[in-house]
């Protein structure tokens, strides 16, 4: 198993405990392929309600988004609340605004009942920059929205100056703070769930691709390379990793694969550093090819949209890098010592799917961008599915994966998109 090299790879605390490959016959009452955030905190869940579940994935532990993300937790859907006002009524966009707060507070509920080392949890809050002025007039339209539609009276909109004062560039017109969102090391945070299973006597095997599922008798059984897993039910937590097994190409298309690259700089000086992020949240701007920015330790981690392919793209991370230095000239001698990727799970209409393929298979996956708070929640609601719980889910419950259209001509399809955004925020639209 070759791991991704990265700044969180680098700094992650080891984990020990976890099995190797399967082999051999197993059983479970259930059996769970992805041992990202999903699928670990399904895990906890069915343990806490006395069940005994089983893990594989393909890889490792966080090996796919759940450690190469930016670590940022977040509240926020990539579609708006008040976008889902105008579709859906404010009833629902209410529930939404809920469920996100609840998959905030999941993460700080586990990361403090499991004592999980290294997770860095801080809720510090979010800057959205504005890149101009149309986009400063859109942020403070939804701010007044989420004050007088769901009374979220703590954000707040930030002038030019304050916001080049706090970020430490000249770059945005203004912004508006959330202080629901919070930073966390990913990595960290996924091995800290998987400790926690460990100590429960969940077994947690990697290097185990699931290779086909199918039902047999009053269950499942799951074929693996050099073993099989029979269970009472199944949880397919795969998201943007979904065609790494054929056991998940019921929701393999349910999800567009679409990769997000980060780059970190070298540790900075004191004088420097002092300048820049001055409140130590994380920070993004209102570009259609977002970009966002937080600190680690003493480093600034840069990241953004629009890396294509199945592997890390030297021209995505020097598109960053220049990003980067445009933002903040005063990191033009900085070296960056770090770059990374990963694919972020997007779906046709931006909301996350949790559902069940049939009274004894679930799935949860398509997070769009911001995973690490509702993948914790969805993990747990899903293996509620699985158990007969009929929790409200809102717009992510769904009878059955909603598959992308033409789905053979997707990445075309995405790079075209993309590029018509690019151009868009080129010249400022």
């Amino acid at each position: 198993m070759a791991w991704p090299s990265s700044l969180w790879a680098e700094t992650a605390l080891p984990l020990a405990g976890v099995s190797p490959a399967l082999e051999g016959e197993h059983r479970a009452d259930v059996a769970i392929i992805g041992a990202g955030y999903t699928g670990l905190a399904a895990a906890l869940r069915l343990a806490e309600r006395g069940l005994r579940p089983l893990v594989i994935d393909a890889n490792g532990v966080g090996w796919g988004a759940s450690g190469r993300n930016g670590g940022v937790v977040s509240t926020k859907y990539r579609v708006s609340l008040p976008g889902v006002a105008r579709s859906h009524g404010i009833d629902m966009a209410r529930r939404m605004y809920e469920l996100g707060h609840e998959a905030v507070e999941t993460v700080e509920r586990l990361v403090e009942t499991h004592a999980i080392e290294g997770a860095d949890f801080r809720l510090c809050g979010n800057l959205r920059c504005a890149h101009n002025e149309v986009s400063l007039a859109s942020l403070t339209a939804e701010a007044a929205i989420m004050r007088e539609q769901f009374g979220d009276r703590s954000i707040r909109v930030l002038s030019r100056s304050e916001t080049a004062d706090e970020t430490g560039s000249q770059d945005f017109v203004g912004g508006t703070l959330t202080p629901h969102s919070g930073t966390i090391h990913p990595l960290n945070y996924a091995r800290g769930l998987a400790r926690a299973l460990i100590a429960k006597g969940v077994p947690i095997f990697e290097a185990t691709p699931a290779l086909a599922a199918r039902r047999e008798g009053e269950g499942v059984r799951v074929e693996t390379p050099s073993g099989s897993i029979t269970a009472g039910h199944l949880l397919i937590a795969t998201n943007g990793y979904s065609d790494l097994a054929g056991a998940s190409e019921p929701v393999r298309r349910a999800v567009i694969p679409f990769r997000s690259a980060m780059v970190a700089s070298e540790p900075l000086g004191d004088n420097l550093f002092a300048t820049l992020m001055t409140e130590r949240r994380s920070y993004s701007e209102t570009r259609r090819m977002m970009r966002w920015f937080r600190p680690f330790g003493n480093r600034m981690i840069f990241g953004g949209r629009g890396a294509f392919g199945k592997s890390d793209s030297a021209a995505a991370f020097a598109a960053l890098e220049r990003a980067m230095r445009r933002i903040f000239p005063q990191l033009e001698g900085a070296a960056v010592t770090h770059r990374w990727s990963g694919l972020v799970a997007m779906t046709l209409d931006s909301t996350p799917q949790v559902g069940r393929l049939d009274e004894r298979t679930a799935f949860a996956l398509g997070y769009n961008g911001t995973g690490i708070a509702m993948a914790s929640l969805m993990g747990a609601r899903a293996a509620d599915l699985l158990l007969g719980d009929k929790p409200d889910l809102a717009l992510m419950a769904t009878a059955r994966p909603k598959t992308v259209p033409f789905y053979a001509v997707r990445e075309p399809a995405v790079r075209l998109v993309a590029g018509w955004y690019q151009f868009l925020d080129a010249i400022g639209r």
